[in-house]
């Protein structure tokens, strides 16, 4: 294979990434094509970043959105803003060059950071529908179990344990000397895919179902739960049933996202662990459009709360129109119809 390597890169320098020896082969887009898909991948890092900068400065500005849930979305915002900040303009230069050309350390650090805020997404709507689940099915004790305490407690989970977990697997040669049968060798000089092994693919199996699962139940519950309580709301009074209406209009938007989380990550994640059963013969395109597709959903929310959360549209249009320079804007009330 290196012999093939060293003679087709003799020959067709352009067609790799390195003139070395095992260099991996790249492939070449014509000049219009490659401007198309670096202006698509620009303006969904925009997207991603001014949506999700929104949505952080919404929560952070106004104090009528200081709850706990929205803190939780406040964190969420974060992490996907990061992502599309450091991670998304590497990755768009890779899946359109098919090489990586930033050398070894920001290899690492890269993985790292893609790694660590999209556990940290995953984490962080698993502790939205278990904060959902308490506010719609036990809605007498929600405000003293789910406290901004609490809420912090999640969000310092959400991100602790994603960052050791990947720091445990990058930076560490536990994985390297004892799971050594579990890896394979890197194919050829240019790539970065660390991760990409068997011991990873099985790995992202759990990690990626078992919080789903966890959701997915929580939500089935909390629709039933919010069925019954629509039947029974004309025995409620006008503010409860108000509440009541927004806690369940709430419970279904971040519904929405989990269930576009899912459709968005799945085939990525089913793909990573089949491949590493069949030596990982997915093509190099399929592969990038199946963890675009992924980084696709950390644009989703921002668009996802302009078509469902009033507060949000609100906030928006004050932060557009400057508004927010008042010194009364900052205390508005968002959530009154």
């Amino acid at each position: 294979m290196r012999a093939v390597f060293i003679q087709g890169a003799q020959e067709h320098p352009a067609a790799f990434c390195y003139q070395v020896n095992g260099s991996c082969p790249r492939t070449v887009h014509p000049l219009g094509i490659q401007l198309v898909i670096y202006l698509a991948c620009a303006a969904g890092m925009l997207i991603t970043v001014l949506g999700n900068l929104f949505v952080a400065l919404a929560v952070s500005y106004f104090k009528a959105l200081h709850t706990p849930t929205n803190f939780l979305l406040l964190s969420l915002a974060l992490a996907d803003m990061l992502l599309g900040l450091l991670v998304l303009p590497l990755s768009t230069i890779r899946s359109v060059e098919s090489c990586w050309f930033f050398g070894d350390f920001l290899c690492r650090l890269h993985t790292y950071l893609d790694t660590l805020f999209c556990l940290t997404s995953i984490f962080h709507l698993c502790f939205i529908s278990i904060d959902r689940h308490c506010a719609i099915c036990d809605p007498l004790l929600y405000p003293s179990k789910f406290t901004v305490r609490m809420a912090l407690r999640y969000i310092l989970a959400g991100w602790g344990v994603p960052a050791a977990y990947t720091s445990f697997l990058l930076y560490t040669d536990v994985v390297e000397t004892r799971l050594r049968q579990w890896l394979e060798e890197m194919p050829c000089v240019g790539s970065c895919q660390l991760l990409l092994n068997k011991f990873w693919g099985w790995l992202n199996f759990p990690l990626f179902f078992v919080p789903c699962l966890i959701m997915i139940s929580l939500y089935v519950k909390i629709f039933v739960v919010a069925t019954r309580q629509a039947q029974q709301i004309t025995t409620l009074s006008k503010s409860l049933a108000g509440a009541a209406k927004r806690e369940r209009k709430a419970a279904k938007t971040l519904g929405i996202a989990v269930g576009i989380y899912l459709l968005c990550w799945l085939p990525f994640t089913i793909d990573t662990m089949v491949d590493s059963l069949i030596h990982f013969i997915t093509p190099p395109l399929v592969f990038d459009i199946f963890i675009w597709f992924a980084y696709f959903n950390s644009a989703c929310n921002p668009i996802i709360y302009v078509f469902s959360y009033q507060w949000f549209r609100k906030a928006l249009n004050l932060m557009l129109s400057r508004k927010i320079f008042s010194s009364h804007t900052r205390i508005a009330d968002l959530y009154q119809e």
